[in-house]
């Protein structure tokens, strides 16, 4: 008989719980829209170049990509380089409320 009470003291409390809650709307933002974030990009991590391998290498910087719903440092690293050519980084740029990651890229 005490179990019983018990159980059903429980069942109204789930109850109760449940319809002053079922009121309640959280709004949550999602962070990934498409090929926007809605999170802006950390500030850069600083990196140590150091000195090319070999003559015409050039340095890759690192940038943040979005990974797994968070952004991920990627690391900068050395890279043979295009004659003619300068590399334009990677970069976030605002866009449609949130950012978007501008791939790097060769440029005449």
């Amino acid at each position: 008989m005490m179990r019983t009470r018990g159980l059903m003291a429980a069942a109204a409390t789930v109850l109760l719980a449940t319809a002053m809650l079922g009121g309640c709307v959280a709004t949550v933002q999602p962070a990934y829209v498409g090929d926007t974030v809605m999170v802006a990009p950390p500030p850069p991590q600083v990196e140590v170049i150091g000195v090319a391998p070999t003559p015409g290498y050039v340095w890759f910087g690192g940038y943040w990509g979005w990974s797994g719903g968070r952004h991920v440092w990627m690391a900068g690293h050395w890279g043979p380089g295009r004659p003619g050519y300068h590399w334009v980084p990677h970069h976030w740029v605002a866009a449609g409320g949130g950012w978007r990651l501008a791939q790097g890229h060769w440029e005449r």
